[in-house]
C-alpha cells in the first residue's frame, strides 16, 4: 500500500469526520427529546419532566459542544489537504454550507444559551420555546449538510465548464435523486441512536434502583421510538438502496460483494472479498436472495464488480464488512424496539431483568451503526469525490505526505485527549443522575422546581457519594 500524501489526506479527513459525526447525530435526537420533555412538562405539570429536561440538556452541552470544534476542522481540511476539490465544487458546496451557517448554527446559537442558562431565569414558555428552536435548527442543520453530501453522490442542477462545476438550479442540486432517501435514512438513524442512549439510560437506572419514576419515563419513551422507527429504517434503507443502485450501481455491487453481473446476486451472508482473484473466498450465501430484494424477482441481474473498470471500483472490504454491521445492529434494534415493546404491553416492561441488562449496554450500537453507514456512503464512493465531476486522486492539495501525516498524528492525539474528557464528564453526568430527582415532596404538598441553593446543595451532596 502506498503511503502517499492523497491516501494519508483521506485517512486524516476519515478520522476527523467520524469523530465529528457521532455528536451532531447524537445532538439532533438528543435536542428533539429535550423539547417533547418541555412541552409534555408544561402540558402536564409533572416535574419529573422537568428534571428530566435539566438532566440531558448538560449532556446535550457536552456533545454540542464536542461536536463544534470537531465540525470546525472539517471545513479547514477541504483547504489544506483538498484544494482541487474547493476549487471544482466549491461553487456549490459553499453556498449549501453557508446557508446552513445562516439557518441552522444561527438559530442554534441565538437560543442555545436560553435553553442551557434559562432554567428559573426566563418565562417557562420561552424557555420551552427556545427549546423547541433549537431542536428545529439541528434538524436545518442536517438537512443542509445531508442535501451537500447527497449532491458529491448523485450532482444534479449544475454545469461543468472548463472542468469547475457551476450551480444552475439551486432546486435540484438540493432536492439531487439521492437526498430525500439519503435524509430520511440518517435522521431517523440521529433519532433511533438518542432514543436507545436514553432507554439504555433508564434501564441502567431501573436496574439499580435510582431514580425509578425517571427510569419509567426515558425506559417508555426510548422504547417508544426503538419500536417504531427501526422498523420503519429498514424500509427507508429499503428505498435507499434501491435509490442507490440506479445510480450508483458499483457501490452496491461491492456491499454485496457480487462480482459477476452475468449471474444472479446471491445475498453474501460472510465472505472474504479477494480483489486480486475478483471473487469471495470462505463465502457463506443465501442463493438468488440479493436479486429477490434488490430486483424483486428470483433471476434478476444487477451490475457486478467486473463491469466495472478496476480503477473504477471502490474497495470492497470496508463496504462489504460496514455494510453487514450496519444491517446486523438494525435488525437487533428491530428485535429490541419489538420485544420491549411487547413486554410494555404486558406491564412487565420494568422488572425484566433479562431484557434491562443488555438493554442498559445498548447505547453504543446506534452510534456503530452511524458509523458503520457512513463508512459505506463514503468510502463506496471512491474513486470519486463528487460522481463524474472529480476524481480523489485529482482534488488534493499539493502537499507533502509528511505534513499530513504530522498533522495526522498530532489529531489522533489531542482528539484522543479532549474526547475522552469529554466522554468521562458525559459519564460522570449519567452516573450523577437527575438534580433533584431523589427529594420527594411530601404528601399533599404540589411538586416545584428546585430552587439555586437546593440544587446547589443537592449537587454537593451527590458530588461526595
Amino acid at each position: 500500500m502506498d503511503f502517499d500524501a492523497t491516501f494519508l489526506a483521506r485517512i486524516q479527513f476519515a478520522f476527523t469526520v467520524s469523530f465529528h459525526i457521532i455528536f451532531p447525530s447524537f445532538t439532533i435526537g438528543l435536542a428533539a427529546f429535550i423539547a417533547t420533555l418541555l412541552v409534555r412538562w408544561r402540558l402536564t405539570g409533572q416535574e419529573h419532566l422537568h428534571r428530566l429536561a435539566r438532566f440531558w440538556t448538560k449532556i446535550f452541552a457536552v456533545s454540542f459542544a464536542m461536536g463544534v470544534v470537531s465540525g470546525i476542522v472539517l471545513s479547514y481540511e477541504f483547504g489544506t489537504n483538498w484544494s482541487g476539490f474547493s476549487r471544482i465544487v466549491g461553487n456549490v458546496l459553499g453556498p449549501l454550507l453557508g446557508y446552513e451557517v445562516l439557518t441552522a448554527f444561527f438559530l442554534e446559537a441565538s437560543f442555545l444559551g436560553i435553553m442551557l442558562f434559562g432554567w428559573n431565569r426566563v418565562s417557562p414558555n420561552l424557555h420551552v420555546t427556545s427549546a423547541v428552536l433549537v431542536a428545529i435548527g439541528t434538524s436545518l442543520s442536517a438537512f443542509w449538510i445531508l442535501a451537500a453530501n447527497s449532491w458529491m453522490q448523485t450532482p444534479a442542477g449544475h454545469e461543468v465548464r472548463d472542468g469547475i462545476a457551476y450551480p444552475v438550479s439551486w432546486l435540484e442540486i438540493i432536492f439531487n435523486p439521492s437526498f430525500p432517501y439519503r435524509f430520511s435514512h440518517m435522521f431517523t438513524a440521529a433519532y433511533l441512536t438518542t432514543s436507545l442512549v436514553v432507554a439504555a439510560v433508564g434501564a441502567r437506572y431501573l436496574l439499580s434502583g435510582r431514580f425509578v419514576e425517571e427510569s419509567k419515563t426515558m425506559l417508555r419513551m426510548g422504547i417508544g421510538m426503538v419500536a417504531i422507527l427501526a422498523p420503519l429504517q429498514l424500509f427507508i434503507g429499503d428505498q435507499h438502496g434501491l435509490n442507490t443502485l440506479e445510480h450508483q450501481p458499483a457501490k452496491v455491487a461491492a456491499m454485496e460483494a457480487h462480482w459477476d453481473g452475468n449471474e444472479p446476486a446471491d445475498l453474501v451472508l460472510f465472505a472474504w472479498p479477494s480483489e486480486s482473484q475478483e471473487k469471495n473466498l470462505f463465502e457463506i450465501s443465501i442463493p438468488n436472495f440479493a436479486s429477490v430484494i434488490l430486483t424483486h424477482t428470483w433471476d434478476g441481474r444487477i451490475k457486478g464488480l467486473k463491469d466495472f473498470a478496476p480503477q473504477d471500483r471502490p474497495p470492497v472490504k470496508p463496504v462489504f464488512f460496514a455494510f453487514r454491521v450496519m444491517v446486523g445492529l438494525g435488525l437487533l434494534m428491530i428485535a429490541a424496539g419489538l420485544i420491549g415493546a411487547f413486554l410494555w404491553w404486558r406491564g412487565t416492561l420494568f422488572n425484566t431483568k433479562w431484557f434491562l441488562r443488555p438493554l442498559s449496554m445498548s447505547w453504543p450500537a446506534g452510534f456503530i451503526a452511524i458509523l458503520a453507514g457512513w463508512w459505506v456512503t463514503e468510502t463506496g464512493r471512491q474513486p470519486w469525490l463528487a460522481t463524474g465531476i472529480v476524481r480523489t486522486a485529482d482534488a488534493a492539495s499539493p502537499v507533502s505526505a509528511g505534513a499530513v501525516l504530522t498533522t495526522l498524528v498530532l489529531f489522533v492525539i489531542v482528539y484522543g485527549i479532549v474526547f475522552s474528557m469529554g466522554i468521562y464528564y458525559i459519564n460522570r453526568l449519567i452516573e450523577k443522575g437527575p438534580a433533584g430527582a431523589s427529594i420527594k415532596p411530601a404528601d399533599g404538598v404540589p411538586s416545584r422546581p428546585l430552587s439555586a441553593a437546593e440544587e446547589a446543595a443537592h449537587d454537593a451532596i451527590e458530588g461526595t457519594r
